[in-house]
């Protein structure tokens, strides 16, 4: 089968949040098992450039309507990890894709409008007709609307459009002003069962776009698909899933193994699997080395996160001094998009530094992820809503405990040590509901607890969690499964 994957991020080339990692780990899976896989990213001032292989311009002449005029672009073409990339790169004096970061602009949605434009264009006129076009997030939320009102009448009639949800809180709220950008008449889009915005009437929104106009919606966990659909966490958007929950279901996304793997990674001090469990506490001790932290008989408790309302950042604080107060060390590794937390932590990080139990990290370095994965016992995942989540089951494959908010995907993979009905052996961390700091302690207190007085059944919880598979192996199957059901 023909993919071709239209996403803002791709891993590790472009790579804010877990969306990059979904779209490596998911087109590899895909390319794995013999489908032809391509990849259309905005091509980015601020990419990890020593990532792209082979990157040349493979099209140079590329007109992208906008408004009345045009927008010359250049197409280049790279290798991504074993997967084929094209990258657009916009000659606008608008200067859209050369900003120095990926997103955190005032025109973000005028910038990603054009490259939903520019991704049709470019297949268009290069002749790329895939059975499956797979979309993400609202930033490509304008692709189906444009590929079934502007290209299938011009004879673009072959591909079929999955669209994937990652998080509704983002959804790409605009004004008309960005249907006529890209070639669309607003009065055709300003209605309900349209792009109109449920909250502003006089708002268009690009995500319910995608939804309306797609083959079929997914989104990243199945918790999270009854959460967006019949709660408060659809943000506006559960009446327009609710009318096409025909075609709506939730995938649980995967991790790459081939990158988040004990057995095999790079980045670690010492690699180890569960025969030889005893070497995942050579790189603790590395871990601290690097750190500064002592070597004692304590536990690490790590946090690997944004830290953001949506990542439960002031349980996240919280966590912190419960845990350096109840025998452990700690580890921060984030920052915020938000000035004044980022100041914030820069703060308590100023108010530590002199403490030989804790280290933050106000910035994101992904060889560090690793050897923090690697090295830490547990791992906090307070979040007040989380669509998937990566980071508790990369810390399973690890070792390494997590202990989160039972929400969305963090409750379809982490399953409590006490608190459940699945056998001890399926047991794999533990689980707060309230979002408070009385959840957070009830869970954490328990792990801390397991650690120091039953330490043989911490390690049979470590084991259980290394046993799941979490790999994109049954995601794959699933979005194959649709890709072929959209086809028919």
């Amino acid at each position: 089968m023909y993919i071709v994957m239209i996403s803002p991020e791709c891993a590790p080339a472009a790579k804010v949040g877990g969306l990059g990692d979904v779209v490596q780990g998911l087109s590899r899976e895909l390319s794995t098992r013999g489908n032809a896989v391509e990849v259309i990213l905005p091509k980015y001032d601020c990419m990890r450039y020593d990532r792209i292989w082979g990157l040349q311009k493979t099209y140079g002449d590329l007109w992208v309507p906008y408004h009345d005029q045009h927008v010359h672009c250049d197409v280049y073409f790279g290798i991504v990890d074993g997967l084929k990339c094209f990258f657009i790169e916009s000659h606008s004096f608008k200067n859209f894709f050369n900003r120095g970061t990926f997103y955190g602009h005032q025109d973000d949605t005028e910038r990603f409008a054009f490259f939903c434009r520019a991704a049709l264009e470019f297949m268009w006129k290069a002749n790329k007709h895939p059975e499956v076009i797979h979309c993400h997030d609202w930033q490509t939320g304008l692709v189906p609307v444009l590929l079934f009102d502007v290209y299938k009448p011009m004879g673009m009639t072959h591909p079929r459009v999955c669209y994937t949800l990652h998080n509704l809180k983002h959804q790409g709220v605009t004004g008309e002003h960005t249907l006529r950008q890209v070639g669309l008449n607003p009065a055709d889009y300003m209605t309900p069962e349209r792009l109109q915005d449920n909250f502003n009437h006089g708002a268009i929104n690009l995500m319910k776009g995608g939804i309306v106009y797609s083959n079929f919606v997914t989104t990243v966990s199945p918790r999270y698909a009854d959460e967006i659909k019949y709660s408060d966490f659809g943000c506006g958007l559960q009446h327009a899933l609710y009318v096409h929950s025909v075609k709506f279901g939730g995938v649980l996304n995967g991790v790459d193994y081939n990158v988040w793997n004990p057995e095999i990674d790079p980045c670690v001090a010492c690699q180890y699997t569960i025969d030889t469990l005893d070497d995942k506490y050579k790189n603790k001790e590395a871990l601290r080395h690097r750190l500064w932290l002592r070597q004692d008989f304590k536990p690490i408790v790590a946090v690997i996160s944004r830290l953001d309302h949506q990542k439960g950042v002031e349980l996240i604080r919280h966590g912190m001094f419960y845990a350096l107060a109840n025998g452990c060390q700690f580890i921060l590794l984030g920052s915020s998009p938000d000035p004044s937390t980022n100041d914030d932590f820069w703060g308590l990080k100023h108010q530590l530094n002199d403490n030989p139990d804790c280290h933050l990290e106000i910035s994101y370095n992904e060889e560090l992820a690793h050897l923090i994965y690697a090295g830490a016992d547990m791992i906090v995942i307070p979040s007040a809503f989380e669509p998937c989540g990566l980071t508790q089951m990369i810390a399973m494959k690890y070792g390494t405990i997590p202990v989160v908010r039972g929400v969305g995907g963090l409750a379809d993979t982490v399953f409590d040590a006490d608190y459940v009905s699945k056998p001890y052996h399926e047991r794999n961390g533990y689980v707060f509901d309230g979002f408070d700091h009385a959840g957070v302690e009830s869970a954490l207190g328990r792990a801390i607890g397991l650690w120091y007085s039953y330490p043989q059944y911490f390690r049979e919880l470590m084991v259980n969690g290394m046993r799941y598979d979490y790999s994109w192996n049954h995601p794959g199957g699933h979005y194959l499964n649709i890709y072929n059901h959209i086809k028919e």
